[in-house]
């Protein structure tokens, strides 16, 4: 069983951003869907789970695995819960997934395009920290590249909604 993760991205040369971008004012859907697009990856001590189509929306990704990470956390009992919690992260240019299941305190993350793959298995506590890491590095990777991006206040909220643990 894995108890570490590491999630990365890389952004695509062939889906740029269009140049008269106005990242200040992006609406929610344009910054999840229509922007900043490449490859995501979860590596982990037992596999990796990897994309390589070139279009995955980066941010998307990691604005949708914070808000799986607590859907997985909805069981009253937490981590002591015997039922099974699920959660679905769907790519939205194609039918592909990435399915969290999660007992006791562990996830099984497994991909539809990867079927003979198992799952990569790590700790709930663990998914929910670094997919916050990841998603507040992504952020500060974007404002590097375009400053105009932290004035977002669609971005101030995801920020003040998932900080880092």
């Amino acid at each position: 069983m894995a108890y570490v993760i590491e999630l990365g991205y890389s952004l695509s040369n062939r889906f740029p951003d269009p140049p008269q971008t106005d990242y200040r004012n992006a609406s929610v859907r344009t910054l999840r869907y229509d922007l900043f697009c490449g490859d995501v990856f979860l590596d982990a001590d037992d596999g990796e789970l990897s994309t390589a189509w070139g279009w995955v929306p980066v941010l998307d990704f990691a604005w949708a695995l914070c808000d799986i990470a607590e859907e997985l956390d909805r069981d009253p009992d937490g981590n002591r819960a015997a039922r099974v919690q699920t959660a679905d992260l769907d790519f939205t240019q194609n039918t592909e997934l990435l399915r969290f299941a999660r007992r006791f305190n562990w996830v099984e993350v497994g991909a539809t395009w990867l079927p003979d793959e198992p799952p990569v298995v790590v700790r709930h506590s663990e998914l929910r920290r670094e997919a916050r890491d990841f998603l507040q590095d992504t952020l500060a990777d974007l404002f590097d590249m375009h400053p105009e991006l932290a004035d977002n206040p669609n971005i101030w909220t995801v920020q003040g909604r998932f900080p880092r643990i």
